[in-house]
């Protein structure tokens, strides 16, 4: 059975470092900032994502998905193909993710406006919003990540 890997925190919040060292290896990455300035990005990811799970590959969404509106597509999505849907909750850490965004070169460096405004939107996900599994990431402080299986 294929996956869908949605990653849902803040920008610099670990969520790019997670997938290349944890989901690299068996999930195909799918994220809108490799398509900045298409028009229509979401609906460039979610076919992205069925090309990737017709092909049977395991999917990881790399994006803020900060509510039920963005995830919900991507759920319906892997529904569709069969697919298992697991959640990686990344809990806002906004002083951290600010300072992490600004050691950043240019080029992936967002404006800090922009966190502010994914934190107003961000919540936490729970089993009912349709994932079969969640799990909270954190960094482990040794240049790793202690990934938990997350309650209701």
């Amino acid at each position: 059975m294929a996956e869908v890997a949605i990653l849902i925190g803040l920008q610099a919040s670990g969520k790019t470092s997670f997938y290349r060292s944890v989901l690299a290896v068996t999930h195909v990455h799918v994220s809108k900032d490799a398509f900045p300035n298409a028009r229509r990005r979401q609906v460039r990811q979610l076919r992205l994502v069925g090309e990737a799970l017709d092909a049977g590959h395991d999917v990881a969404v790399d994006n803020t998905n900060p509510s039920a509106e963005e995830w919900g597509p991507l759920i319906a999505a892997g529904r569709e193909r069969g697919a298992r849907v697991i959640g990686y909750w990344f809990p806002p850490d906004l002083t951290g993710s600010v300072a992490r965004n600004a050691a950043r070169d240019d080029k992936t460096r967002v404006p800090d406006v922009g966190l502010y405004a994914t934190v107003k939107h961000l919540r936490r996900p729970r089993l009912a919003d349709g994932f079969d599994a969640l799990s909270t990431v954190r960094f482990d402080g040794r240049g790793g990540f202690d990934v938990q299986p997350l309650g209701e």
